[in-house]
């Protein structure tokens, strides 16, 4: 584990302007900076940085958080994978915390097989580009295959030489041990023999989601029938092949941004296509597909698009994948190309917007692709038709959600030409999954559909926006001193109610909020905001001010989304320019005793009146015997009128 020293030394390092500018175009803008959203598709800035506060903010996805947040999001790295990317960049040495003797054996062991795998990747390369064989075989083989300089350079392509060890005896030289050489499967050891796996073939690298290098798949260029035309690494302690997607480092992005995967077989249809202009694409590299594989898509985007050869056997293997999809509850497409064509060669012959286009005109949903090539192979045969019915409800039925099946169930019901009522009485013999609502008419549709009911009104957590205000002025302006007019409540004996006497006070808003909140015996009621009250309540107590690049790292991705989102929305004006139209907004900062003040009321009142519900609830049904209760009611009603009067509301 990283140790906290490292953590914060990165954070205290790390420039959130420097980070994000490496993946966006940042012009500067005031205080701040500001770009084009990399998390959807926009014409116009809403994307804004601040390297005073070291936060972002992107109000076209209501995305935000610091450095560390926004490498998450946009790179899909866990937390420890940016923090390792961030102490990469800035050459911080990482420590990590005391580990037993076993775990830090195999640690340095994985460690040691990323290393060889990454030298073996920079040998291949070196052949393709330096090496006289490797140009002639290997560089060829891709210029044929219509592969661009920089497309080759992007997947980092290569080729292995064809002497039978010449890479296992000269990674040895360099210092790398045997043992990871085997491990990792790049050498195959037989006795005193050492054999180059790879030897003769071009190498695609496989990358995990991050970029490390966790193995290989190489193709043979010869005509050896002998051989195998492709060959992947061994499984090994880095590489699992059922849980890898060939592509997904270079396409993550395009496949959160178009919200949308393409899911192919080979190497070479996720490079033609890619080259071509479709980002978005995988593959799974020639195994069947599996529930981690649909797993690391589904962190990206919840649609997948089906891509297959148009023979028998490429359809078939797109039938057996869909189910596992949909069990997953995505959303899939299947888009079958013509016979005698791959992605490859499709991708080789056409425009980007040919393909676009065919992709929209023959992407079927999956119930209208499976329906129409089962009913095709079942022709007039009653029989296999019956069988074709149950196949399809076979695969409804791994739908989790209820409105889905009976979309599907309709949808199967028209092509199959067959009852619906059938269908959904199949679906609740065989899988007991569906509950019914009710008999009344035999022709009713017997699964249960809940009509979302649409709002005439949109209801507004008050005591939410309240408490959300309270931590906006407080980390806005809890530095400030301000005066304010201080109220104190008192019983008059002789008028038999509660009067109030003004003073004017100087001090900081954070102390008028945190001495109002105490007074009153009022804790946020909002976690999420309660926890961030008490940070800022040690910060403002400790150093008499708030550091909000000491005060993120502290807080989890989704806490520090929220304080960038109450920060930055404070300054989401700066993206319309409103002075070049001769438009002058106002600062809010000019009545901050008064915002201060009518939150405070606000919130009272807001606590009064839910306490008065509560009493009021309490005696309905014996008024009589509750006269202490009527008594505290009407003290309350006394109290609401007095805030009331203060924020000028009518009762």
């Amino acid at each position: 584990m990283i140790t906290k020293n490292t953590i914060d030394q990165v954070y205290e390092t790390a420039r959130v302007e420097e980070v994000i500018g490496d993946f966006v175009n940042l012009k500067k803008s005031g205080s701040n900076f500001k770009g084009l959203s990399p998390f959807s598709q926009e014409r116009t800035p809403s994307f804004m940085v601040s390297p005073v506060k070291q936060i972002w903010k992107d109000f076209s996805s209501g995305k935000g958080g610091n450095v560390v947040a926004f490498l998450m999001e946009h790179e899909r790295f866990s937390y420890p994978e940016a923090i390792r990317y961030l102490a990469k960049k800035y050459a911080i040495e990482i420590e990590e915390t005391e580990q037993t003797d076993e775990e830090k054996a195999k640690r340095d062991e994985r460690e040691s097989m990323f290393l060889v795998s990454d030298y073996a990747s920079k040998q291949f390369q070196n052949n393709l580009w330096e090496v006289e064989q490797g140009k002639a075989i290997g560089k060829a083989y891709f210029t044929e295959r219509g592969f661009k300089d920089e497309t080759i350079k992007e997947f980092e392509l290569g080729y292995a030489l064809e002497e039978k060890d010449i890479f296992s005896k000269q990674a040895q030289k360099d210092g790398y041990q045997l043992k990871y050489l085997e491990q990792t499967g790049l050498t195959i050891v037989s006795g005193k023999r050492q054999i180059d796996r790879f030897r003769g073939r071009v190498i695609f690298p496989i990358k995990s989601m991050a970029g490390r290098i966790l193995g290989f798949g190489g193709r043979i260029l010869g005509e050896n029938k002998k051989t195998a035309k492709y060959l992947n690494s061994p499984e090994s302690e880095i590489y699992h092949k059922s849980k890898v997607l060939y592509g997904l480092f270079q396409s993550k992005q395009a496949i959160a941004r178009e919200d949308c995967c393409y899911l192919v077989e080979g190497y070479t249809d996720v490079i033609q296509m890619h080259q071509r202009g479709i980002k978005n694409i995988v593959s799974s590299s020639g195994t069947a597909l599996t529930e981690n594989q649909i797993r690391l898509i589904q962190r990206l985007t919840q649609n997948i698009v089906v891509l297959f050869d148009g023979d028998a056997a490429g359809l078939r293997a797109a039938l057996r994948g869909i189910d596992m999809i949909l069990a997953q509850g995505m959303n899939v497409k299947v888009c079958s190309f013509p016979e005698g064509e791959d992605p490859d060669s499709f991708a080789k012959t056409h425009s980007l917007e040919e393909i676009h286009s065919f992709f929209d005109e023959n992407a079927k949903d999956f119930i209208q692709f499976k329906a129409s090539l089962l009913k095709k192979e079942a022709k007039d045969d009653p029989i296999k038709k019956a069988d074709t019915i149950k196949d399809i409800i076979e695969s409804i039925s791994k739908i989790p959600d209820a409105i889905q099946r009976e979309v599907y169930i309709q949808s199967c019901a028209t092509i199959m030409d067959i009852s619906e009522d059938v269908l959904f009485s199949t679906l609740a013999q065989k899988y007991a999954k569906i509950k019914y609502s009710g008999t009344q008419n035999q022709n009713k549709k017997t699964m249960e559909v809940v009509q979302i009911q649409k709002s005439a009104t949109i209801t507004v957590d008050q005591l939410y926006e309240l408490e959300k205000q309270i931590i906006t002025l407080l980390m806005i302006y809890g530095e400030r001193e301000e005066i304010f007019q201080e109220s104190v409540l008192k019983f008059s004996e002789e008028n038999q109610q509660i009067e109030e006497e003004i003073t004017e006070i100087t001090t900081h808003v954070y102390e008028k909020i945190f001495l109002d909140l105490q007074q009153d015996e009022v804790e946020l009621a909002n976690p999420d905001f309660k926890a961030i009250f008490y940070l800022l309540l040690e910060q403002f107590q400790t150093q008499g001010k708030l550091s909000i690049e000491k005060l993120t790292p502290s807080l989890s991705p989704e806490r520090s989304a929220l304080v960038s989102s109450i920060l930055m929305d404070n300054e989401k004006y700066e993206l319309h320019q409103w002075e070049k139209k001769n438009i002058f907004v106002k600062a809010r900062d000019y009545q901050v005793g008064q915002m201060v003040t009518e939150t405070i009321l606000s919130l009272r009142k807001h606590l009064v009146d839910k306490k008065i519900e509560q009493l009021q609830e309490g005696m309905k049904d014996a008024l009589k015997e509750h006269k202490n209760e009527l008594e505290e009611v009407m003290s309350y009603y006394q109290l609401k009128r007095l805030v009331s009067v203060k924020l000028n509301r009518v009762l």
